[in-house]
């Protein structure tokens, strides 16, 4: 079950980044703007936003089944991202499009969270990070349909069948989720409506400490994966080598993250979630401080690209991990859903912040902006792992 639902993920969040990876194809076809280009990726996340805050303001991942939650938002997702080609109405329409792209993925990841979470206790890091590790590959895999040859050859290839893919991947989602998946045994009974236990994320000291640390991890994440790998085909361009293998390492830059989610989870269910997500933010700001210097270099720039992107969403199960352990069983999916609205509010800053002063320090310097993130995130894991109550994460482990 644990498989399904991670496969489920990967499937459906193929829609996040669909649009995002053929922005260069719509620069020519629609004119883009700095702006418009931002907003192709910043609108998914303030739909994410919109919707998850209208999912826990009304506790529906802990109220509703979430086998039904997620079959109908992975549908309207689909749907909404397949009228982009469909339509062809632009850039503005289209964004408005992401947006509610982006509200309905707020039905696919909390409940997906909590189905895999109702499957186990003793390996529950392991078991979130492979879900999170399937929405990481689902993420890259837009970029990945952009590079192959199927969907043209030399110059630009064409963007509406990479977006009708999308859609298509998130339809099977949703049939798989519904034909085969099933709750887990500790799963709790559907809670009655508090509007106030959303606040408690924040209210309650380990709470807060894990989710501070998860806003850290956050302010890196979706800027990371939104810009490098647009970073390496400007490279590789730069150094007069294939787009097309320019391509190839930004898809790889995000999809090897799925292996750090795995490797994370086992090594946190056995050594503790703070130290392994502590290790993971130290080496991914290490990566954003050194990135720029290697821009000249495509090749070395890959290879810590691919590093970069292993630890920098490895430590994200951890955080969802951690605060499903230390919330009241009952509010677990209002908790992880106020968790993800936290942290992709706080990506439309670092999204939009990095076009926005690439024209002042280069993409050699442009990445640095990044690092305070994981600095952050270091701080409250340190100060969680001293709290009595960290005892209730990975069975002891902290």
């Amino acid at each position: 079950m644990i498989f399904l639902v991670a496969l489920s993920g990967l499937l459906g969040f193929v829609l996040w980044f669909s649009a995002s990876a053929v922005v260069p194809q719509l620069i020519v076809a629609w004119d883009l703007t700095a702006t418009q280009q931002a907003w192709m990726t910043m609108a998914v996340q303030l739909g994410f936003v919109a919707g998850a805050l209208v999912s826990a303001s009304l506790n529906l991942a802990d109220r509703i089944s979430t086998r039904i939650l997620f079959f109908m938002s992975a549908v309207t997702g689909a749907l909404c991202n397949a009228a982009i080609p469909f339509l062809d109405a632009g850039p503005w329409p289209s964004i408005g499009l992401r947006f509610l792209t982006g509200a309905t993925l707020a039905g696919v990841y909390p409940p997906a969270m909590k189905l895999v979470a109702s499957w186990t206790t003793r390996r529950r890091g392991l078991a979130i990070g492979l879900l999170v590790g399937g929405l990481t590959f689902g993420s890259s895999v837009p970029h990945l349909l952009n590079a192959l040859p199927i969907f043209g050859s030399g110059g630009m290839p064409p963007w509406r069948p990479v977006l009708y893919a999308a859609s298509g991947c998130a339809l099977l989602a949703a049939l798989i989720v519904i034909a085969f998946v099933r709750p887990g045994p500790h799963l709790p009974k559907s809670a009655p409506f508090d509007w106030r236990f959303a606040g408690r994320v924040v209210t309650e000291r380990p709470l807060r400490l894990a989710n501070f640390g998860y806003l850290g991890h956050m302010w890196e994440l979706y800027s990371m994966w939104t810009w490098v790998p647009i970073f390496l085909l400007v490279s590789y361009q730069n150094a007069g080598r294939s787009a097309a293998a320019g391509r190839l390492a930004g898809f790889g830059a995000i999809a090897i993250g799925a292996a750090g989610c795995i490797l994370a989870g086992i090594l946190a269910d056995r050594f503790g979630r703070t130290l392994v997500a502590g290790a993971s933010l130290v080496i991914s700001g290490s990566c954003c401080l050194v990135a720029g210097l290697l821009f000249d270099n495509p090749l070395a720039l890959t290879a810590l690209c691919l590093v970069w992107g292993f630890a920098a969403v490895a430590d994200s199960a951890q955080f969802s991990a951690a605060a499903s352990e230390l919330a009241d069983p009952r509010y677990v999916g209002t908790t992880l859903t106020v968790q993800a609205a936290m942290g992709f509010l706080l990506t439309l800053i670092t999204i939009q912040l990095v076009p926005s002063l690439l024209p002042y320090m280069g993409w050699r310097w442009i990445f640095l902006v990044l690092a305070p993130g994981p600095a952050f995130g270091i701080w409250n894991m340190i100060h969680l792992r001293r709290l009595p109550e960290a005892e209730r994460m990975a069975s002891g482990r902290r």
